[in-house]
Formats: C-alpha cells, structure tokens, sequence
C-alpha cells in the first residue's frame, strides 16, 4: 500500500501537472478541457481515455441510480431488521435499521468506506458490529457500532485480516478469525500462513488486550461456522479447493478448546475428496445441518449425528446444488436455495419428516438471502429479477409475503420493459455442451446487434439471473446485446464440470469462448463481426486470452482486475490465498507446470492481441496486484495497439465507490462506442 509521504509526494505532483498544464502520462502540454466534458475524480489514473462528453453522463445519469437493499440481520427480540443499501448521494453502501413495511430507514454506520457483515448484539440488540476495509485492500477489521450517533469503535488490529464467526450467546462473546497480511511480513511474502480464532466481549474497555485467543491453526483456509447454542463448541471448515474441504468441531473453552477434531470425512476412510460445509447446530447439540457433494455431482442438505457421525441425505431428490438454509424460531420448518440452472429458487422442509412443504406465494424472481427471525414467526428474503434490484420482503406464518423494502429506480426508466435473461446452450470444441445467459437490446433495434461477452470470475463461481443494473445502459440505449458464458470451471454444474479447466486444462475453457464466437455467426440477430469481450477478475485473464487466441474475430478486449500472467501472480497475490489458487490454476513450484503457466499466459502472448485494450484496476487489490494490470498496459502499448488504462487509487478487486464506477461506465461506452458501434 502507498505510504504517506509518497501519496503526498503524487498529490504534489499532479497539483503540478495542474499548474502547468501538463497531461501526466506524455509530459505533452494538455489542451484546455472542453466545458462540455465530464470531470476526471481525484482518485482515478487515466491514461489514453479521451474526455467524457457531459452529453454522454447526462444521458446515462439514471442508470447509474438504481439502488436496492441487501438483508443483513435480524434484531433478536423484535421485528426490526438491518439492512445494507447506498443511499442517494452517497458514494458507498452503509447499514440501516429497518423496523416497518416500506418505512424509514435509520443510518446505523457512517463513513467514506461501505460498511458490511453487520450483526446485532444477540441478546437485546443493543449494538451492531460490522465490518470494513479500507481502498479496497481487503484488510477487514470489525467494529463496534451503537444506535446513539457515537462513533463506531475498532475490535480487531489493523495489521491482521478478520472474519466475524458468529456469537456465543450465553457467554457474551464474538467469535472472529485472523490471518496476517503480507505487509507485515519480512519481505513481503510469507512461506507459512496460520489462522487465528479469538473471542472477545465487544464492550470491553480494551478488546484487544482482553480477547482471548482460542487456537492458532497452520493455513489459510479455515473458516468458522456455526456455534452451539450452549457457545460451547464452532464448526470448523479446513478449506482446500472447490471440490474438497474438511469439517472440524472445536471446542471454545475448557481443557480441549482450541483442538479441532475431524468429523468429515471420517479419519481413516479412504472416500473421494468431496466438500463439506457445517450449518446450524440443533438445538440440544445432538446433529447439525451439513452441505456436501460426497454422494453425487451437487451439494446436498444432510444432517450429521455427531456422535455415530452418520449422515441422513434430505435433499438427494433436487439435481441441484443447495446453498443457504434457515430454521424458524418454532424449530418446524427449514427454508433452503436451490440454484436451479442460474436462479435461486426456495424449498421449504418439514424438519421432522425432511420431506418438502408447499412454497407460499413469494415475490417473483431470483430470491437471494433467506433468514428466519430468532423469535418471531417471520421470514425475510430478497429478491431481484432482470427488472428490478434486489428488495427485501416479508413472509409470516399465515403464508402471507409483504415487501419491506422498495429499490431506488429513476422514474424516466420502465424497467417492466426489460427483456426476460435466457439461457443459450453451444457445442464446444470436444462435443461438451456449454451454456450462458442472454439478455436483447428492445426490438426498436433493428438488424444484426453487436455483442457484449462478460465473462465472470472465479473461475469457481457462475453467472446467474439477477438484475443487471447499469449494464442495462449499453443494451437499451445502445442495442448490444449481453451475453454471460459459463464456461468449463464454473460452479452450478456439478462437481465434474468444475474442475474441466483445472491445471494444464487451463485453456479449454478459452476455447469454450471460441466455440461461442462460432455460435454467434449462426444467429441471424447478432453480428459476428461486432464482438467486445470483457471480464473481471478471472474473466479479466479471460478476456486477455481471448484477445491473444481469437484476435481476429473481435473488435476489442476489456480486462478488469484480471491476471496477464500466471507465475507473477501466484507469486504476488497476498499469501493467504497463495496454496488456495495454486489448486485451481497450477503450482508454479513445479517445472513442468511453471514452464506450462509461462506459456499460456496472456503478458507471454501479447504481441498477438491485434484490437484495441481497455484494462481497469485496483491500486489497492490484494487478489490481483496491479502490477498484473501494469505490466500487460506497458507490454501491449510497446508493440503498438492501443491501450486505455483506468486505475482507481483507492479501490480493490473491483471499483466500490459510485463516482469511479460512473467514470469507469462511461469510459467503457467511449471504447465500445469506438471500437464496434463506430
């Protein structure tokens, strides 16, 4: 992270270049700005973007103002709830509380940085405690918030990263997971990296001297779940990949606190590698919920007997992977997702014959969170559609769903009117069939529409139906159409199709665009000469392999936070994550593999990227360093294409504060606009 005195020393430096008119990145005397065109924000570098035409900003001003709100917690004793939204004018998303259908929302956290993870004080709800990072450097340190205007007070140190687990109840106590950051390490980098798990009463006069150290566990991939009800004893999951983790029980105080014991699977079996994910604990602390894929391709509900360790299967009927869950506070009835080929989808279960109950009447859409309230028959869920963002309803136990929530949307945009995401299916170079998401421009489009890939990250994730937000700008007001491939590795497939890109099969996925790109010149209504591909995250190395495999048959490459060559990667991302990524995309250690990741890597191959190239970035990202951004940038520009380069000085793994995320939206309509829509 910039130091002090050298982000001083810039800020000296471009008050200079200010003075003398001077443009930063040629040394050339800038011309004038015309009135007509859009301010740059003090915390963007931008580099070979041409001015933002004020036409341009104002035309698509109300697509950058939809607003929806995210569920984040339940008060304990009342109806009141937390919620997570941007307000208008704000730069950033902050918390709430919420305490009627469709009332007023009560700011709860304030600040520059957007606040998440919040959690009421469980007992009476007295406080919250939340989470916050700071530029986007992941750093999240966890906060103490009251409801009386005071300010938020820290819990955590601010060299380490931190993950709230959950509450021992009876005790007082918040349970919260460590692991160091490399800037704290000798040279940057770490070889080992261990995981911590305190507890700590967040009213203590000093948390940090008086949290209390549970266990300190080697690597980086333990994560805590759910605690008994008695706060006596934390699920445990050790992480390893995608297709495989471990499940823990560990006791929080007492003569064994701090050893974790292995429940899944059973020390000594010899069983596949599979996932398992801990859920809630019952109310005696007899069996817990479970999420695995250990008898098939998708993730299950089970519940596991922890003492025989046996597992009862609940959801081996639904083809689908689970995710989520919640028990009412009568203990009756479970609520779970199924995403059910890219939209979620609620089941209800009766908890003592496991067997499905009717579905109430719900909103209609893609449902996101689901949470019971701990003591009132109430559940809450949000929901978002291609129409609309996400809004927060209310179902209580006649059946009957309220909304609570209402999303900002501008009154000059009917997004009724918004066509309906499909989901399109092409053969791949080895027969697989491959799928994606679809959205068209309106029919007042006329002719072949030019085509927007974006691909998502992950790899080990998945585009899935939901609202698209200003992304709708380039399909209603500039008729290209949207498509979202899931390609070879992602997740909702099942667990043999996650890992068909794994290692030296890096770039079959690559060619599953290639396979696409020959779909799209058998559609009439899309225009196979008019391609943009774009990405973030691993999509971002997407899209830089696109360009040095398929040149020819796209028009320009957009690269968000993406990896241009894998070595230097493994080697600078935050070594937390190091052994976690070296699963998915190889180990760098091994010859063989270092000489393959060498290879295929887009900074490698650059001089086949013909078409244009816009690269957005992060100064801050932990996952992707920018220097992954600043090397392909300076590469690319050396062979002679054009480059643009956009990078947010106090953003991360992705741009979080609206006025850069409206000047990255505007610079990307600039490239689209003069590399296909010209």
């Amino acid at each position: 992270m910039t130091q002090p005195s050298r982000r001083a020393f810039a800020q000296q430096a471009l008050a200079l270049v200010a003075l003398t008119g001077l443009n930063a990145t040629t040394g050339v005397r800038a011309q004038t700005p015309a009135a007509a065109t859009a301010p740059i924000p003090a915390s963007l570098l931008v580099q070979n973007i041409p001015p933002v035409p004020q036409s341009l900003v104002d035309k698509m001003a109300a697509y950058t103002e939809f607003r929806g709100h995210g569920f984040s917690d339940w008060h304990p004793t009342k109806a009141e709830m937390l919620v997570s939204h941007r307000a208008a004018g704000a730069s950033t998303a902050q918390l709430f509380r919420l305490d009627t259908a469709l009332g007023e929302l009560k700011p709860v956290t304030q600040g520059p940085e957007p606040a998440g993870g919040g959690s009421y004080e469980p007992k009476e709800g007295r406080y919250i405690v939340f989470s916050r990072a700071s530029g986007g450097n992941e750093v999240t340190q966890i906060y103490r918030q009251g409801f009386d205007g005071s300010a938020a007070v820290r819990l955590t140190p601010p060299d380490e990263r931190h993950a709230l687990n959950g509450w021992r109840k009876p005790q007082g106590e918040m349970v919260y997971g460590s692991v160091p950051i490399d800037r704290t390490a000798q040279g940057g980098t770490r070889a080992q990296v261990m995981t911590t798990f305190w507890a700590v009463n967040p009213e203590a006069k000093d948390p940090l001297a008086e949290r209390r150290k549970i266990a300190t566990l080697e690597g980086g991939g333990w994560f805590g779940g759910s605690i008994s009800e008695d706060g006596q004893r934390m699920a445990l999951t050790r992480y390893i990949s995608v297709n495989e983790s471990q499940l823990f029980l560990m006791d929080l105080e007492g003569a064994n606190a701090g050893k974790p014991v292995q429940l899944l699977p059973k020390p000594g079996s010899q069983e596949a590698p599979a996932v398992y994910f801990g859920g809630a604990f019952s109310k005696d602390g007899s069996w817990m919920m479970v999420a695995s894929d250990r008898f098939g391709e998708f993730r299950e509900v089970m519940t596991l007997d922890l003492k025989t360790l046996d597992l009862q299967r609940i959801t081996a009927h639904i083809p689908w992977d689970i995710g989520g869950g919640s028990t009412s506070a009568d203990g009756k009835t479970m609520v779970i997702q199924a995403n059910v080929d890219g939209r979620d989808e609620v089941r209800f279960l009766d908890t003592k014959t496991w067997k499905e109950l009717p579905t109430p009447k719900l909103a209609a859409g893609s449902v996101g969170t689901t949470q019971y309230h701990p003591k009132l028959p109430l559940l809450a869920y949000s929901v978002n559609s291609t129409q609309g963002p996400s809004q927060i309803h209310l179902l209580n136990e006649r059946g009957a769903s309220a909304q609570w929530t209402r999303a900002a949307v501008p009154a000059s945009i009917d997004t009724s009117t918004f066509s309906d995401t499909e989901i399109i299916r092409w053969k791949s170079f080895d027969g697989r069939t491959i799928s994606g998401l679809i959205n068209r421009p309106p029919a007042s489009f006329k002719g072949k529409r030019p085509v927007l890939i974006n691909i998502h990250g992950g790899p080990e994730a998945q585009a899935t139906v939901g609202f698209m937000g200003r992304w709708q700008y380039y399909i209603q007001e500039m008729g290209i159409t949207i498509i979202q491939p899931n390609v070879r590795g992602s997740t909702g497939f099942g667990k043999t199709f996650v890992t068909l890109d794994n290692g030296f099969k890096r770039e079959d996925s690559v060619k599953d665009i290639g396979a696409l790109l020959d779909w799209i010149k058998t559609q009439p209504d899309l225009d196979a000469e008019r391609v943009i591909v774009s990405g973030g995250s691993y999509g971002g190395y997407m899209s830089l392999a696109v360009a040095t495999h398929y040149s020819d048959r796209i028009a320009g490459a957009i690269d968000i936070v993406g990896i241009s060559h894998f070595v230097t990667f493994l080697n600078n991302t935050e070594s937390y994550r190091r052994d976690l990524r070296r699963v998915e995309y190889g180990d760098e250690r091994i010859p063989e593999m270092r000489a393959f990741l060498e290879k295929i890597s887009p900074l490698t191959n650059a001089s086949k990227i013909k078409k244009p190239l816009f690269v957005i970035q992060g100064k801050n990202d932990p996952r992707v360093p920018y220097t992954e951004a600043e090397q392909i940038v300076a590469k690319v520009r050396e062979l002679g294409t054009p480059v643009w380069y956009l990078r947010g000085e106090n953003e991360g793994h992705g741009f979080a504060r609206k006025e850069n995320s409206d000047y990255m939206s505007w610079a990307m309509v600039l490239f689209m606009n003069q590399t296909m829509l010209k």
